[in-house]
């Protein structure tokens, strides 16, 4: 019998490692299960709101394809590179170096890694299985473009192929190439280091390498495959030259077609020999043939396919770039045009030398007309007037839409809805962010072309309940906004402990209490069953979602609320405007969303950055979202989306049924754009054109206006888009803005306008619009032309005319704390010249317990050489027009006579005293209408009295008093409509 002896001690060290050997596996194992827990709750809440929106076709499609192209491409990655090193592996020597000796160099490696080589193995191919899967999976929008590609029917000018193939096919073949090599370098060093370990070659000293048959024969065949991968390579390079920026512009040069494209293909044939010459290394031994065709195959690509191109661009082209470049900057020319959608755009000389004269005589009433509210200026006056409470909150800018005023005309209105921000600080928890203030409440509106008599918005739609004449036209049914641009955050509704109506609707007309409201629409995902409220509690880490009698069987949870957030989740194919805005369609309010297919892979076409273009002085950063797609090449806007405001039901429309991307992707996703047929006639009266695409295309044309290559080269007729002359920024582009405007030989349409000025100068170039009317003619762009050899005021010269001109009176204005804002400029044809018309506000300090907001106080008008200032725009027409005083931006105003100086200083004294009644009365809780009005009445005598001691013939007055003959009055063109206040 065998005697073993040990401390008392003993037992017990041996068992203490049992505890750590446990302990390890059960943590990997709870770490495992919570990530698939987290995975899972992500996952299937994901399901649940699709299914919420009825878009779980999308939601499958985009899962069962991302996991087919994982399994796919997981299982080809490790198969090929986990074949090679199991082939490595089993052609090892069977007696490798160190065998029967000690072990030296790569031996000890080996014996440190042969007893864990499987766990090894298997932990490596896993880690490159995951990547491998997730990069290929992220890749499923260009798999299923290949494979619902759609032909275009209009092809390449060089290869003369459908532009389908280079849009739809080409993505792919460069994604599986770039899969293979990725497959077939991992294999070449992975399989190398399994050789050099178990001994298939070994490094000898000095410099030399020992390897066996198996091993040379099998690094030969994978070394084959990488060349025949470059031959492939270089064969669809020649196809990659269409999108080539070596020339003067985008697109195969004159160097890369006589130069680098027979290079391509030379290149593949070399390449194609390489790859035999290194197949024969399987029969034939010896380092020498490699070494040849390694040698071959790089010193042609940096012979025929770097040098011999740099000659070419150095010597034949650059001397003679204009000529050799024409025919390939035609093509830059004509595609371009094509793939941003501007092809057809109309250009039209127009001189621009209209006279007062014959602006009496026109009868076109846009003018009279324009819109006065500047959206980026009065959101401020609407949160003034119309927020009711400090709860809720407008978007800044506000949106321009068209409504029928009370005398049935279609007008520019300036609209917004009041959305909820939250509770108030004092009162923010849990209970009352996520169950009480759970919605906004209430469509605001006013017509864009007039105010009341207090310089305010005259509002059309206002109030908590709604009240107003555009809402008994509209016949809006739910005001109660639970989907909007402010909703960032999850709410509960529909349900509470008692049954008792919880959720804040508005606060009540008493002053005290509120009106409650409980949800009954079918939006967001039921939250009744313990199930779904323990997956939402553990998405949002929200304890309270399972704990809150407040969350019982009829409540549902509200998220991802935000419309274009939700119209980008549905379809995230689609590009989406930076610029959602709400109508009032068929009696409920809708956010109206354009969405574009985009494209960067269109022959010959410039690309360019989508964020770059649409930024300007009215976009917000903040508001340009993430897109699919920045760099485009390709744009068209072929959805309409709307999501309503109550339910969240998202809708996307098919547009530009032409469009063989859109068809594309409606293969993909059959069934999910709805045709244009099944829009309402209301829907179709509030769509409008984007004014994102219209952005990207007039960046497009302030060079591709151009249309002969010769002067495209010279470049001396680009344009440049003006800085916003009212910002008084540079380098930031002035807005275009929305606008009734008639054209020449065309009627007046809701249209969207924009200015060019030339790339060196300040003068007007052009001007520009679209129609934005959906029906006949819509989309169509217009350019007026100005004649090259006369100058044309651009906006900057007019707002500096204005600036000048009226600063003492404006200066009055802006008498103390107050500031003068400058509204937007507005540009519009007009009896054979141009009218401006730019909208003055007064904003004045910030006082105890008040926010300043801006009152339109000024119209400033000006028509060729007549300017006008007044307190209405009828006044100010009339000024230039008609028969009221006008001033002329070329005269100079005559000097102030010294014997008026004293009373002059008594004057501005009078109007500082009526200034600060004015200022006292808005400062009041409430403010005080009727002392406010008599105080501004005392400024206007003593402006009026200002500008007589002023003696100045042609000076603009204040408050212009014109007396018009009756022949005078019936050929001023703009008279205001029946139902327009004093400033309309």
């Amino acid at each position: 019998m065998a005697l073993s002896f040990r401390s008392p001690g003993a037992g017990r060290a041996m068992r203490l490692p049992r505890r750590p050997r446990l302990l390890i596996p059960v943590t990997i194992a709870l770490v495992a299960l919570v990530v698939l827990l987290l995975i899972f709750d992500g996952i299937y809440t994901d399901f649940l709101w699709f299914d919420s929106v009825d878009f779980s076709s999308v939601f499958s499609t985009m899962l069962l394809t991302q996991i087919l192209l994982f399994v796919v491409g997981a299982a080809l990655m490790v198969g090929i590179v986990g074949g090679n090193m199991l082939l490595a592996h089993r052609m090892r020597p069977m007696f490798g170096p160190g065998m029967f000796g000690t072990p030296q160099g790569a031996d000890r490696y080996r014996l440190a890694v042969d007893p864990h080589r499987r766990l090894v193995f298997l932990i490596g191919m896993g880690v490159l299985a995951l990547f491998t899967g997730s990069s290929i999976a992220g890749q499923w929008k260009t798999w299923l473009l290949f494979m619902n590609a759609t032909p275009f029917g209009h092809k390449d000018p060089q290869f003369k192929v459908d532009v389908s193939f280079f849009m739809f096919d080409l993505p792919f073949l460069r994604m599986v190439l770039n899969f293979l090599f990725t497959a077939v370098v991992l294999s070449i060093v992975l399989a190398a280091i399994v050789h050099y370990l178990y001994g298939g070659f070994r490094i000898q000293s000095p410099g030399g390498v020992s390897a066996s048959r198996a091993a040379r024969a099998h690094l030969s065949v994978l070394l084959g495959v990488f060349v025949l991968l470059k031959a492939l390579a270089y064969w669809l390079d020649r196809y990659q030259l269409v999108f080539s920026d070596r020339g003067f512009v985008y697109g195969a040069s004159y160097t890369d077609v006589n130069a680098v494209l027979p290079a391509k293909g030379i290149l593949a044939g070399i390449a194609l020999i390489c790859a035999l010459i290194f197949f024969l290394g399987v029969i034939r031994p010896g380092g020498m043939w490699p070494g040849v065709a390694f040698g071959l195959l790089v010193l042609s690509a940096i012979l025929i396919g770097t040098v011999y191109p740099a000659l070419v661009e150095q010597f034949q082209v650059k001397p003679n770039q204009q000529g050799k470049e024409e025919p390939y900057i035609k093509r830059n020319i004509d595609e371009t045009r094509l793939a941003y959608g501007v092809d057809k755009t109309k250009t039209i000389p127009y001189q621009a030398q209209g006279t007062p004269e014959e602006g009496q005589a026109a009868t076109d009433e846009t003018v009279s007309g324009v819109r006065l509210l500047d959206p980026a200026l009065v959101a401020k006056t609407f949160q003034q007037k119309q927020r009711i409470r400090g709860f809720y909150d407008f978007a800044d800018p506000l949106d321009v839409d068209r409504y029928k005023g009370a005398d049935g005309t279609v007008r520019d209105h300036v609209v917004a809805v009041r959305e909820l921000t939250g509770p108030p600080p004092e009162q923010d928890n849990w209970i009352n962010r996520h169950l009480v203030y759970t919605h906004g409440y209430g469509f605001v509106a006013a017509p864009g072309n007039e105010v009341d008599t207090e310089g305010l918005p005259d509002f059309d739609a206002k109030d908590m309940p709604v009240a107003g004449p555009l809402v008994t036209d509209t016949g809006l049914k739910e005001p109660r906004i639970y989907f909007g641009e402010g909703g960032s955050d999850y709410v509960i509704v529909g349900g509470s402990a008692d049954g008792a109506k919880q959720e804040l609707d508005y606060p009540a007309s008493g002053g005290t209490g509120q009106s409650n409201n409980t949800y009954t629409g079918s939006g967001g995902v039921p939250v009744g069953s313990f199930f779904n409220r323990l997956l939402y509690a553990v998405k949002y880490g929200e304890k309270n979602l399972l704990l809150s009698g407040d969350v019982n069987s009829q409540s549902r949870i509200l998220y991802d609320r935000d419309p274009a957030q939700r119209v980008a989740k549905v379809a995230p194919f689609l590009n989406l405007d930076s610029d959602p805005y709400p109508a009032v369609v068929d009696g409920r309010i809708v956010w109206i969303i354009d969405a574009y297919t985009t494209a960067n892979e269109f022959p010959y076409s410039e690309s360019k950055s989508f964020s770059d273009l649409i930024r300007d002085t009215a976009t917000d950063p903040r508001a340009i979202a993430p897109q699919p797609r920045d760099q485009i090449n390709y744009i068209r806007n072929s959805v309409k989306a709307t999501v309503d405001a109550y339910d969240g039901t998202v809708k996307l429309y098919e547009w530009d049924a032409q469009d063989p991307v859109l068809k594309s992707w409606e293969k993909a996703f059959p069934g999910i754009i709805r045709p244009q047929s099944e829009m309402s006639p209301q829907l179709k009266e509030h769509l409008r054109y984007p004014e994102d695409l219209f952005k990207v295309q007039r960046d497009v044309l302030s060079r591709y206006h151009i249309t002969d290559a010769k002067a495209f080269y010279s470049g001396q007729d680009f344009w440049n888009v003006p800085d916003d002359p009212s910002s008084g920024e540079k380098n930031i582009k002035q807005p275009p803005y929305y606008l009734s405007v008639k054209m020449p030989d065309a009627q007046s349409s809701f249209s969207l306008t924009t200015t060019f000025v030339p790339r060196q100068g300040p003068n007007l170039a052009a001007f520009m619009a679209v129609n934005a009317t959906p029906g006949s003619g819509y989309g169509e762009l217009q350019i007026l032309r100005m004649p090259a050899n006369t100058t044309i005021a651009g906006p900057g010269q007019v707002q500096n005319t204005f600036t000048n001109r009226f600063s003492g009176e404006l200066n009055v204005l802006g008498l103390g704390k107050a500031q003068i804002l400058y509204g937007n400029l507005l540009t519009l044809p007009f009896a054979g010249g141009l009218v401006y018309v730019e909208p003055v506000y007064v904003q004045t300090a910030a006082g105890a317990g008040q926010e300043p907001y801006p009152i339109l106080r000024r119209v400033l008008v000006m028509f060729g050489d007549k300017v006008g200032s007044a307190d209405t725009l009828k006044e100010a027409l009339n000024q230039v027009f008609g028969t009221g005083e006008a001033t002329n931006p070329e005269s100079p105003p005559a000097e102030t006579p010294q014997t008026n100086v004293d009373s002059l200083a008594a004057v501005i004294e009078q109007a500082q005293k009526a200034y600060q009644d004015a200022q006292s009365a808005l400062s009041a809780n409430p403010p005080d209408w009727t002392k406010y009005g008599a105080a501004q009445e005392q400024l206007k005598q003593a402006l009026d009295q200002l500008n007589r001691l002023q003696g100045q013939e042609g000076t603009p007055t204040a408050t212009p008093t014109p007396t018009p003959t009756p022949a005078a009055t019936a050929s001023t063109p703009p008279p205001a409509s029946p139902s327009a206040s004093p400033s309309g």
